[in-house]
């Protein structure tokens, strides 16, 4: 597989309307679960910093989102949380000990690659070394999402993760491995309601961040 045999749809980079992006918050609170709309990623990272438990383990799960909103610096880097990736520094090239780690924090913080009107919410990953803390292994997750994820139905949502997210996430990493390491689709979790109460909050961002 290479970039150029992967189909590149940029329809999906478009933000969701309005109407579209409400619709999803209320279906996602339907679903059970909580749900904020904010206009930016830096008004996400506000509200989120005020969400977060200062005394339980985080773990931010890879994202693009996160990166380039600077919250998993915040998390990671700025000494105000206690993180589970700061701690993971010893253990690179052992991939058991990392995933082990990330497997049952008592916070998740990530995103996801889909959501729909609906209120579903996919995430694709090549390991599914996020998808476990997820679906159930955190006490807590938190999911910041951008406009341009929000898609009509399941079926829309499984062509967003091949024709939009793994290509660009594909290219990412290429390029960033000079070409020594490929991105694939290894697994793809769907959420469709939170069993617990409390437990998964989701901030929509009327903007496009992420892929």
């Amino acid at each position: 597989m290479t970039v150029a045999s992967l189909t590149l749809d940029e329809t999906f980079a478009q933000p969701a309307t309005e109407e579209r992006i409400l619709r999803a918050a209320e279906a996602l609170k339907a679903n059970n679960f909580s749900a904020h709309v904010v206009d930016s990623a830096a008004d996400a990272r506000v509200l989120l910093h005020g969400l977060l438990p200062k005394d339980k383990e985080i773990f931010t799960a890879n994202s693009e989102t996160l990166r380039v909103s600077g919250i998993a610096a915040d998390i990671d880097d700025g000494g105000s949380f206690r993180s589970v990736r700061s701690k993971l520094v010893g253990l690179e090239g052992d991939i058991r000990a990392q995933i082990a780690s990330g497997a049952a924090p008592d916070v998740v913080v990530g995103s996801v690659h889909a959501v729909t009107e609906s209120g579903l919410m996919l995430a694709a990953s090549a390991s599914g070394s996020q998808l476990g803390p997820y679906a159930a292994g955190a006490e807590k997750a938190f999911w910041i999402v951008g406009a341009q994820k929000i898609v009509a139905d399941l079926d829309a949502a499984l062509r967003r993760v091949r024709t939009y997210s793994l290509p660009r996430e594909y290219e990412r990493i290429y390029a960033a491995t000079d070409g020594r390491f490929e991105s694939f689709i290894g697994k793809i979790l769907i959420m469709e309601r939170e069993y617990l109460p409390d437990r998964s909050t989701v901030i929509l961002v009327r903007e496009e961040i992420g892929f």
